[in-house]
């Protein structure tokens, strides 16, 4: 029998232990030396580029004049910057098309006067690259219904709503699109106050479908998220845009209109008379002479744009126009791109019970101010401007932005 000594097996069970040490302390040495490596590597290579919703592909590279635009207006330059040029590489629009363009359907009525944003819309949407003829890359469904061609042939609200509802039930039935949806990745564009109500008289519509209007009152069934505020613009503009002209602004407030609203009637028996505040109880009639209301934009620092029957005002995109600082007495108002543009940095936006101390707010905005808020005016004039064709950053592009983003973050 052979009889092992304590260190004999001290030696034995110990020689194990140690190589398995040593495997470990290697193993940890070479990992160690190679993420050293790669962090070396990682520092001699440029830092990757942002990501864009949905594509690999780098941004759109911008000149030195836009950069400096984007610093002062936009609540996030960087991701406007970036998802724009994402949105005009990938965005498609099916527009259906059902409907006779005789009747109610398809073209505008017209591309003037207070309502000329639906009808740009119209006839923008099929001038763009946005638009595609296969429904299966479609991103969004445009619904051609025109409120305005409605309206000018006369019709009544309640055949209004009859007229909507069938050509809505046809589209259900004859495609498969809505139907897969419910309608949350349709839209519809009405600029005319009597289009949404006609509207409004199929739920589905109001419930599901992205509603791209004038008057986006969130007290009044508006949902924010999910609809698009279109901006009332009266064109064409009678005189040429203005701004960087701050030396020939002195007159410190100006309004002219109809009182049909309670703000508007307050804003006219409180201002009136008033020496330093120009302000009219009716619109400047013409007999005075050739285009004095426009020409009393260009000598105001401060343009009053109380709401009228609706919550929105033409007169918030003349003042932008013609360089007017535009002062906004509208509760409920979901302004046009609030999403993308800091209003406040180019708008004075009070409630509407600050109109009686509308004078001494103005007053007290410093020079300095005033000609910040004035120049980035300037940089806001080319989003709030339609163009035949549609050009870049224009009213018509910053509505297809707008439900670019609608189509990111709406879930079915």
């Amino acid at each position: 029998m052979t009889i092992v000594k304590p260190s004999q097996l001290s030696s034995s069970s110990s020689s194990p232990l140690c190589s398995l040490k040593g495997s470990l302390l290697t193993l940890a040495v070479l990992t160690f030396l190679s993420l050293f490596y790669l962090s070396l590597n990682s520092l001699r290579t440029s830092p990757p580029s942002p990501i864009l919703v949905g594509s690999n592909q780098l941004p759109h590279t911008f000149s030195a004049k836009e950069e400096e635009d984007y610093s002062d207006v936009y609540h996030s330059p960087e991701s406007f910057r970036s998802n724009y040029a994402e949105m005009e590489k990938k965005f498609k629009v099916y527009i259906y098309p059902d409907g006779d363009p005789d009747t109610f359907f398809q073209t505008p009525r017209k591309v003037t006067g207070k309502y000329a944003s639906e009808g740009y819309f119209f006839k923008n949407i099929r001038e763009s690259r946005f638009r595609t003829l296969d429904p299966d890359e479609a991103d969004l469904f445009f619904v051609p219904v025109s409120a305005h061609k409605m309206r000018g042939k006369g019709t009544t609200y309640e055949n209004m709503t009859v007229i909507v509802q069938d050509y809505v039930d046809g589209l259900i039935a004859k495609y498969p699109f809505w139907n897969r949806t419910l309608g949350a990745d349709h839209f519809f564009v009405t600029c005319h106050d009597v289009g949404v109500r006609a509207f409004e008289g199929t739920p589905l519509l109001i419930k599901n479908t992205i509603r791209v209007v004038c008057s986006p009152s969130y007290n009044v069934g508006f949902i924010p998220h999910k609809d698009v505020a279109l901006p009332q613009v009266l064109q064409p503009f009678a005189l040429p845009a203005g701004g960087n002209d701050v030396e020939n602004r002195t007159t410190l407030g100006f309004w002219a209109g109809h009182r049909n609203s309670k703000i508007r009637v307050i804003l006219a028996r409180v201002w009136e008379n008033d020496t330093e505040l120009d302000i009219s109880n009716n619109r400047i009639n013409r007999a005075t002479g050739h285009l004095v209301y426009q020409k009393r934009f260009y000598r105001t620092k401060f343009c009053i744009c109380p709401g009228g029957s609706q919550v929105n005002s033409a007169r918030i995109t003349d003042s932008i126009h013609y360089g007017c600082v535009p002062v906004i007495l509208s509760d409920y108002y979901d302004l046009p791109f609030n999403d993308i543009l800091d209003w406040r940095k180019f708008a004075v936006v009070l409630r509407e019970r600050d109109v009686y101390d509308l004078k001494q707010i103005l007053k007290k905005i410093p020079q300095s101010e005033f000609v910040s808020l004035h120049n980035n005016l300037v940089k806001v004039q080319k989003h709030f401007q339609w163009n035949s064709p549609p050009v870049k950053f224009d009213a018509f592009h910053m509505i297809m932005y707008e439900l670019w983003l609608r189509h990111h973050v709406i879930k079915y």
